[in-house]
């Protein structure tokens, strides 16, 4: 199917990367700003990162606690673009617009738990 490719993907070299910061930096200012949950979580890192680096563990043990902390805000960006592209398809409801906006909440659910067992088990 010619023509379905995005025109941006022919880009190459700096050019490429210069684009994708920028788009990379849209995404988190569009997350910061359309996103309660992003910007909880993010106050959240805000205070657990500095904490785990101060704490007196491992450097294997900062790493799993600041690289915990870091994938709530991956898992909830996803969510976040699972989320924002049901409903540019639909504002409907419909069975499987719910079980994917259900899925993707249930990533960042096991993300949560998976940080407060990592800090539990690099503190205790």
């Amino acid at each position: 199917m010619e023509g379905l490719e995005s025109p941006y993907k022919g880009k190459t070299g700096l050019k490429r990367i210069v684009n994708a910061m920028h788009y990379s930096l849209d995404g988190l200012k569009a997350a910061l700003r359309y996103e309660d949950a992003f910007r909880q979580e993010m106050l959240l890192a805000l205070v657990l990162i500095p904490v785990a680096l101060y704490l007196p563990v491992s450097g294997v043990g900062k790493a799993l606690m600041v690289g915990s902390v870091m994938l709530i805000l991956i898992v909830e960006l996803f969510n976040s673009a699972i989320e924002a592209t049901v409903d540019r398809i639909s504002l409907e409801k419909h069975q499987l617009a719910k079980r994917a906006k259900d899925v993707g909440s249930a990533a960042v659910l096991l993300s949560l738990i998976n940080a407060v067992a990592i800090w539990l088990l690099v503190l205790l």
